[in-house]
This record gives C-alpha cells, structure tokens and sequence, in this order.
C-alpha cells in the first residue's frame, strides 16, 4: 500500500508489480440532490486516509449496442461517479508526462475503468496515466435551465485535479496530454475550444473524434421537449427542480426513447454551443487560436463506419435518395449532398449500399473532422500530425475492416485483455504493431513529437503536405490519403 496527500485528503492506492494504481479518486462533489444538473463542485474533504483501490461506480447508463455485442460485463453504476483513477512508476518528484484518457461511448456509455483503460503499459514506460468518469446523458448533457454541459464541464474538473495534485503522485502538471477515443475524442476537440479548458494540457490526442459535435442551441431545446414530454413535464419555472425528484431510473427510460428517435440525426445528448460555456463551435473558436500553443495527435481508422454499418439494419433498405437525405443533416449545404453520394458511387465501381455508406460515415462524421481540426491548428503554427489506423481484424470474417475503436488495445499495449474477439487472435506481428503505436503515444506524450526508430520519418502535417503515418502491420506515410474524396467535402463541414 501507498499514501498520497492530495487537496481533499490522504488516500491510500496499492503497489503491484512495480507499479502504484489509486482508483476511484473523488474529483469532484457527488452531484446528486441539488447538485443534479448543476456544474460540478469541489470535492468534499475527508478526515483520515481514504481507501482507493477500487473503481468508483460508473456514471448511469443504459447499455449499449456495442456493449451487448461484444458482451460488456455489468458494473456498478451511480450518480455519485464523478471519479478518477492513477497509474504510476513511483509517487516521488519527477515530473513524469501526464496522460489523461477521456472515454467514448456517444456520450451515453461507459467508464474510466474499463481493462481495455488499463494504465499499466503507460506507468511501465514512466508515464503517469489518468482515466476519468464524467456524466453521460441526460445528466451530464441536457440543455436545461440555461445551458447543458455539466458533462464538459466534469471533464474540465477532473483536468483542474490533475493540475492540483498530480505533482504528488509523479506527474509534471505543465506537461498534460488529454486523449480520448470516439466521444471522448470529440471531448478532447471540445475542450480544444472551450474557454475553461485553457492551459489545463499542452497536448492532445483525439482519436476518432474531432470539433464538430456541439449541437446548436435549437436542436439542444427539441431534445429537451421531447425528453421532458417522455416524463410528463411542462417546461418552464421549476423543471429542474421537477427532473431531480425523479429517480435516475426514470430519465435513463425516457433517454432511451430520445435515442431510439434520433432526432435532428446524430448523437442525442452532446455539448451545445450556449453562448456561456461553450461561446461559439469548438472548431471555430480552434481557428481563432483559442488552442494556442497545444501540440496536436490526430488521426481515424480507415474503415471507421464498418462497426456501426453491423448494427444498423436499415442500411440495406438505402438507396442513394435516402443517403443524400442522411448526409443533409449533417452539411453546411444540403443540396450538394447528392453529388457527394455520386462521388462515392463513381469511385467504389461495384460497392453494395452498405460499403458505399460506410465509406461515406466514416469521412462525413470522422475523417473530414480530423482533417479540418489539423488543418485549423496546423494554420496558425501549432505542431500537428496525423495517422490513420489500417490494420484490418478478422472477426466477423473480415467484416468490420479497420473499424472504429480498433486501435484502442494498440494505444494502451492491452492486447489479450478480452480484446480477441474484436482484435483477432494476438500473434508476434500485432504486438510489434502495439508497441509501435504505444510508444508513438508516448513519445508525443513526452516531446510532442511521436516520431520513434520502427516508423518511417512522420513530419508535421500542413495543408501543403498532409503527411499521414498509416498504422499496419507493415506501418507507411502517406501524404494526402483518399484527397480525392477529401476534395468533395469542401464548404460542407
């Protein structure tokens, strides 16, 4: 066992193998009662040494499709989730990189202690690596009473801890790096452009994710209509005092309906630009240098979509009218949707709907954010560079390609860690390939540069260039990947 003093109290992790792990560190006050729908607060301090080798509860959720596929197990869920968990080489004054690791998830699943999270692999390469909770949801994400983005704003909670007390438990507070996958990439782009966020980290990894998921102010007020009449509330004076009489049970059911409804199209509950928290869309305000001076790691999977193709049946039924109409509620140009449709369609000779639309989701929702977030921050001097995941698994026989959260057993080095049966059987070739990518992380991590021996030469990406490290098990660089298909997204996101 090990103690650390940190703002709110001692707490007491465990040392195993060489490496010290503290679980389920209060960031931040329980957000229950009053506090339900409301920013997060301080921690509550504590008298005494406070037991922390066990995960805190995860924030209430429904499950997932994903996590029935892939057969999650059930863990302990509760509104009082707002906790983080430390690894790390030793608890002394060395001013170790920082990792912060954002979960994904749509915003609606989840956890920081997920095995794939494991931070073992980054403390053995003398990283010290957090994985945090924050709400999801209703609770952590609808636009109510003003404004609806306690679930950042946990996010930025947690990063204020880290700059508080992570010296005390090895760790360099001027050297932060935040990184996320899927929701927890479009996190990490978020808090980019988010005011409070600055200067809490100076490097950012977003995987899968990038700036473009704030919903507007009016399409946040149709979900929380549609929310409140699931439950039987009138809006107006005093619904939020009404929402916190309800049991979590009862706004997880009605969430599930708003889910199920899909409206305005895309992720229901996500950051909302409400003019107070978030001023104006994270990528604009990144264009404008609210990034400054923040080194950037940003890539996709090649195949991203091909996962959310499987759990989509109505992608058979699709023709090229009905995905033109998907791709217009996506655009700043919904007319121009038909001939993005007809690009594809002209360069995918002999693509059923289902590869011809998964080509389409993947850039529209993935690869063209990334693009625009490196082109943003890479036009005003900010270092940036790029990589695209390409290892293809098996499973599925082959279906899934290189799809979305493929790589996150490669990030983290946790192959085996129940990981086969999406990654494939683990053979000398894909831990040569983890260890690539692990140490690309680690090494931008540490110098913001994660060029390692075992890569060819990664320089920076420019608009000039668009250098992009492709990740296989025979890794390339590659400039301007697919330019093609990136020319027909112009003016469009």
């Amino acid at each position: 066992m090990t103690t650390v003093e940190t703002t709110a109290g001692t707490v007491q992790g465990r040392v195993k193998d060489g490496i010290c792990d503290f679980r389920g560190i209060p960031y931040a006050a329980p957000p229950v009662g009053e506090l339900r729908f409301r920013p997060p607060q301080p921690a509550e301090p504590w008298v005494g040494v406070r037991d922390v080798t066990r995960f805190g509860p995860m924030a209430p959720q429904n499950q997932g499709a994903m996590e029935r596929m892939f057969g999650a197990p059930p863990r302990p869920m509760d509104e009082d989730c707002l906790t983080l968990n430390v690894w790390t080489p030793a608890c002394d004054d060395a001013k170790r990189p920082v990792m912060v690791w954002i979960h994904g998830g749509a915003f609606l699943y989840g956890t920081g202690a997920t095995p794939w999270y494991d931070g073992r692999s980054f403390a053995r390469d003398d990283v010290v690596l957090v994985t945090i909770n924050y709400r999801l949801g209703a609770l952590g994400f609808l636009h109510v009473d003003g404004q609806g983005n306690n679930g950042i704003l946990d996010q930025v909670a947690a990063l204020e801890w880290v700059r508080d007390n992570i010296a005390a438990f090895g760790g360099d507070p001027n050297n932060v790096t935040a990184f996320g996958e899927s929701a927890g990439a479009m996190s990490v782009g978020t808090l980019l452009g988010l005011p409070a966020a600055k200067g809490l980290f100076v490097k950012a990894i977003p995987e899968s994710g990038a700036a473009h998921s704030a919903r507007t102010p009016e399409q946040a007020e149709r979900i929380v209509s549609a929310f409140l009449a699931e439950l039987g509330i009138d809006a107006g004076p005093g619904v939020v005092e009404r929402l916190r009489e309800l049991p979590a049970s009862a706004l997880l059911e009605a969430q599930a309906k708003i889910v199920e409804r899909n409206l305005d199209g895309g992720l229901a509950f996500t950051p909302v630009v409400d003019g107070v928290v978030l001023p104006e869309r994270p990528i604009d305000a990144i264009g404008k240098g609210q990034a400054a001076g923040v080194a950037v790691l940003v890539g996709t999977t090649r195949d991203e979509w091909r996962l959310f193709a499987m759990l989509d049946p109505a992608i058979a039924g699709l023709d090229d009218a009905g995905a033109a109409a998907r791709i217009g509620a996506f655009v700043s140009d919904p007319a121009r949707a038909a001939d993005v449709v007809a690009h594809y369609r002209a360069t995918r000779t002999g693509a059923t709907m289902s590869e011809l639309w998964s080509a389409i989701g993947t850039d529209m929702v993935f690869r063209i954010p990334a693009v625009r977030l490196a082109e943003k921050q890479s036009a005003l001097g900010n270092d940036v560079y790029m990589y695209r995941f390409d290892y293809c698994t098996p499973v599925f026989g082959g279906a899934l390609g290189a799809c979305h959260a493929l790589e996150i057993p490669f990030v983290f080095e946790s192959l085996g860690a129940g990981t086969d049966m999406f990654v494939g059987p683990v053979t000398d070739d894909l831990r040569t390939l983890a260890r690539r990518m692990h140490e690309s992380w680690v090494a931008f991590a540490r110098t913001g540069n994660p060029s390692i021996d075992g890569l060819p030469e990664w320089p920076r990406y420019t608009s000039d260039r668009r250098a992009t490290m492709v990740f296989d098990l025979d890794p390339s660089l590659v400039e301007d990947p697919d330019g093609a298909d990136r020319d027909v997204w112009a003016g469009l996101l």
